[in-house]
């Protein structure tokens, strides 16, 4: 009996020995993740924005590092008349950020047709993602100290009509200098040739701004956002009645980074791209 106990227990350790050597010699199959393969690819985004959101979204892209680490921002600010330009000529733009809606019109396959709004009939923007995104102000600025003393849009016109004032104004082309044509209409100023000696022009709203800032004209017209960043003084505000709704637009453009370009588009919407925009006098367009 003692012998046959023996046997057994010689046996039960001989197979426990055998489990034991198949389970440290089996393949382990526990640590499967890769780090690295986790991660997402790299992404340049190619973004043409809107002068006047120079600093706003300089800013947001460092934040937007955080949420995305894998994408990188390349920014093209200018004139929105010139982003256009560019964008028709090929140049590679994956986000557009108009600072009027005259510009992304003219890309919207959905205005195909409508020769006013799309002459060249271009469809560039992808299908529902073009939003309504920012809302700023026209205002009327001045330089430190306002050696001029003006006060008001009502006081610029009758010095336009027939006083001594130097004007800083944007461009036709430009969305800013598009909103001042209006305002001049507005006080009877039908034709700014009128008023020419008494006008000097930018490029974008950053020239214009730079003007006032270095006192080389007594006044400007410029967005409440660019006056803002530039510590301007603001001594009036045109209405909608003068101007219209400054509205700044925002789509996709078609491509291969589509779904990078939606995934920033609306990481601008959100609470703490938006609390940036604000800072300056941005609000949400409504």
């Amino acid at each position: 009996m003692k012998r046959l106990v023996s046997l057994l227990l010689a046996l039960s350790l001989a197979l426990a020995l055998t489990a034991c050597g198949q389970k440290d010699t089996a393949p382990d199959t526990t640590q499967t993740d890769d780090p690295q393969a986790e991660q997402a690819e790299p992404v340049e985004l190619i973004v043409f924005a809107a002068a006047s959101m120079t600093e706003t979204l300089t800013e947001i892209a460092e934040l937007y590092k955080t949420a995305a680490p894998e994408v990188t921002i390349t920014y093209n600010f200018d004139s929105s008349g010139k982003l256009l330009t560019q964008i028709k000529e090929g140049a590679d733009c994956d986000l557009f950020i108009s600072a009027a809606p005259t510009q992304m019109n003219a890309m919207d396959g959905s205005l195909i047709g409508d020769t006013e709004k799309n002459p060249d009939g271009l469809d560039r923007i992808v299908t529902g993602s073009r939003i309504d995104l920012l809302e700023n102000k026209v205002t009327l600025a001045v330089p430190e100290g306002n050696p001029k003393g003006i006060e008001s849009f009502d006081q610029l016109a009758e010095l336009l009509k027939g006083g001594d004032v130097m004007l800083a104004i944007g461009n036709s082309d430009v969305p800013v200098g598009q909103y001042t044509l209006k305002i001049f209409n507005y006080y009877g100023i039908i034709d700014e040739t009128a008023v020419a000696d008494k006008l000097t022009y930018g490029n974008n709203v950053k020239e214009v701004t730079s003007q006032v800032s270095e006192a080389a004209a007594d006044c400007g017209i410029i967005y409440a956002t660019d006056a803002c960043s530039a510590g301007l003084t603001v001594v009036d505000s045109a209405t909608a009645e003068m101007c219209g709704q400054v509205i700044y637009p925002a789509a996709v453009l078609k491509g291969d980074k589509e779904d990078a370009a939606r995934a920033f588009l609306a990481y601008l919407q959100t609470d703490a791209a938006m609390t940036v925009f604000e800072s300056v006098g941005f609000s949400p367009a409504i």
